[in-house]
């Protein structure tokens, strides 16, 4: 304020510039004003350099003509009520823009995963043949699973393009290759059914809704699906060892099952296919159980694959009847082969066979035995019958194994693969008696089947020149 009266009661700072004078005001909080004064004005003594400052109201104060008067300079202080009101404003919209943001960004979240999900479902429903869209792969779209969709890309990425190099092994609907899939590496075994199989959607369908709702230790463990136009993938996890039949029929390799693993192999599948009949939700018939179905994890451990042509039995329904058999020939029961009929004990046939397998290295359709016997089970009753079972025992772990271990199963599996169903123990008394060596073991019948089976082919080839490998319905194939 230009050419003003001072106040009075002001306090007198020496030796002090006008930058210095105004630094004293500002540092101090009760300080209202300040003046780079001339003192003579008010009769005090000269000082050259002068330096007023005022300490709370300014009392006796005004304005001088132009000529006279000092220059003073006041002190503006913040108010305190703008102070308060504008914090309490921040405090206020503060936490509204937050929420507000965080709102947003779980709408953004939210707008995103739905879109994800429409997209895939429109990918899916554009890539899916019509044909299909109408028939088992429609009804996979309305089974409740819990189950990842995984990309087609990122598979085909997996697996270097579907090289054969990557290719685990094929059977009669698709190859399986082995993957890395995301980020992580996982490794993989990725299922390819065939692309013009009707068959494979119905594989497709009960693979994934069956073995999505099954949870075991021998039981392989889906992780995941995919349909990409006329595609369909099942990602499994990955077993190193592959499947029972690369060990068991390859003599270079037959040595790595000593009998102590093949009897964990032979029990692991027994608990496996207890949980499908009977301990799991579902009742399941797996029909179409064989040595190259069952798969090796780096322990050795057994898990049962290839859930294709599984049935669920519900309610009460002890058997059930069909007019398309599908399965491999020697493991099918004879009423299934021959009537369409099966029920959990078709299963306990195809174990029977298997265990057979297991305990002989040899195949059920091995040509060894067809110079005088008909199959491998009827091999194995010829030489239990005269007391001879040892013979049957695999060359490479007779010497060293527990005989009467190895016989007790082969007595087992000549129990499983009797003709009449009613004769064939459950699994739950097959892993009764598997565990438990004192448990008294029924005698077996002698199993006609093949018996009947090969006078027929014999008959035919007499009389219309047809051979015998022309029998078969579905042959054998490794994985």
């Amino acid at each position: 304020m230009l050419s003003m009266k001072t106040p009075d009661k002001f306090l007198y700072i020496r030796n002090r510039s006008f930058d210095q004078c105004a630094t004293e005001c500002s540092r101090n909080c009760s300080c209202t004003a300040y003046a780079y004064a001339n003192l003579s004005t008010l009769g005090t003594t000269v000082d050259q350099s002068r330096c007023l400052v005022w300490m709370g109201e300014l009392v006796d104060t005004g304005k001088h003509g132009d000529d006279f008067g000092e220059n003073l300079y006041l002190r503006i202080r913040s108010s305190s009520a703008t102070v308060d009101k504008e914090s309490k404003v921040l405090k206020i919209i503060l936490p509204i823009v937050a929420s507000l943001l965080i709102l947003a960004s779980i709408c953004l979240v939210w707008i995103c995963k739905s879109r994800g999900k429409r997209r895939i479902k429109e990918i899916k429903n554009k890539h899916t043949p019509q044909h299909l869209q109408n028939s088992k792969l429609n009804e996979l779209e309305n089974e409740s699973i819990d189950l990842p969709y995984i990309c087609f890309e990122d598979i085909v990425t997996a697996t270097d393009n579907f090289s054969d190099y990557k290719m685990l092994g094929k059977g009669g609907f698709g190859k399986v290759y082995k993957g890395l899939l995301g980020g992580g590496g996982t490794e993989v075994a990725v299922k390819r059914l065939s692309k013009s199989s009707g068959q494979g959607a119905e594989e497709f369908r009960n693979e994934v809704v069956l073995i999505a709702k099954l949870q075991h230790r021998n039981l392989v463990r889906l992780l995941g699906y995919c349909t990409h136009e006329d595609e369909k993938l099942l990602i499994y996890e990955y077993l190193p060892n592959k499947s029972l039949d690369a060990f068991l029929f390859d003599a270079t390799r037959n040595s790595v099952l000593d009998w102590l693993t093949r009897f964990k192999v032979i029990k692991g599948i027994a608990r496996g296919l207890l949980y499908l009949h009977q301990d799991s939700r579902l009742t399941i018939i797996h029909r179409d159980l064989k040595a190259s179905n069952v798969l090796l994890d780096a322990e050795m451990n057994p898990k049962i694959s290839d859930f294709g042509m599984a049935r669920i039995f519900g309610g009460n329904e002890q058997q059930a009847n069909t007019i398309h058999v599908v399965g491999t020939y020697g493991y099918m029961s004879p009423e299934y082969a021959m009537e369409g009929s099966f029920s959990v004990k078709s299963d306990t046939y195809s174990f029977g066979v298997l265990l057979l397998e297991i305990a002989s290295g040899s195949k059920i359709s091995s040509s060894h035995f067809m110079t005088d016997f008909t199959s491998l089970i009827a091999y194995a009753w010829s030489l239990w019958k005269d007391g001879n079972a040892r013979e049957l025992v695999d060359s490479s772990i007779v010497e060293n194994c527990p005989l009467h271990e190895v016989l007790r199963c082969i007595h087992i599996g000549l129990l499983c693969v009797q003709d009449n169903p009613n004769a064939r123990p459950l699994m739950s008394s097959t892993v009764f008696m598997l565990e438990n060596e004192t448990a008294l073991l029924p005698t077996p019948k002698e199993p006609l089947y093949f018996r009947q089976r090969y006078d027929e082919v014999e008959d035919q080839r007499d009389t219309m020149g047809i051979t015998l490998n022309k029998m078969t319905i579905t042959m054998q194939e490794g994985r």
